[in-house]
């Protein structure tokens, strides 16, 4: 389950670092807001990434997929692909967690 997570988080964090320059050059938003956002949330996917041997660290992994989808409100196309981000999250997730679990009975 931890390396399937964590490649969605890791993709994801490329995702939000290139958002940056589209809310710079297309939407206008302020550039120290833009970086800010941007690039803190691109930073905070690969932190997350690197804690998920900890199970509290999936809350924050699904805390960011919110606030993926809310950085549609500085950029609109990111409520799509904050959406879809999400969806892959939840996937990797639930498909990880089941296949723990076929794993520990497997062994019992």
């Amino acid at each position: 389950m931890r390396g399937m997570c964590a490649a969605m988080l890791f993709f994801e964090a490329i995702v939000l670092g290139l958002a940056t320059p589209v809310m710079i050059a297309v939407e206008d938003v302020d550039t120290g807001v833009a970086l800010a956002v941007g690039l803190g949330l691109a930073v905070l996917a690969l932190l997350i990434a690197g804690m998920l041997r900890w199970p509290w660290a999936y809350n924050l992994g699904h805390a960011l997929q919110v606030a993926a989808i809310a950085l549609g409100v500085l950029v609109p196309i990111m409520y799509f692909v904050g959406a879809m981000f999400a969806a892959l999250w939840a996937g990797a997730f639930l498909l990880g967690r089941k296949i723990e679990a076929d794993k520990t009975a497997r062994a019992a």
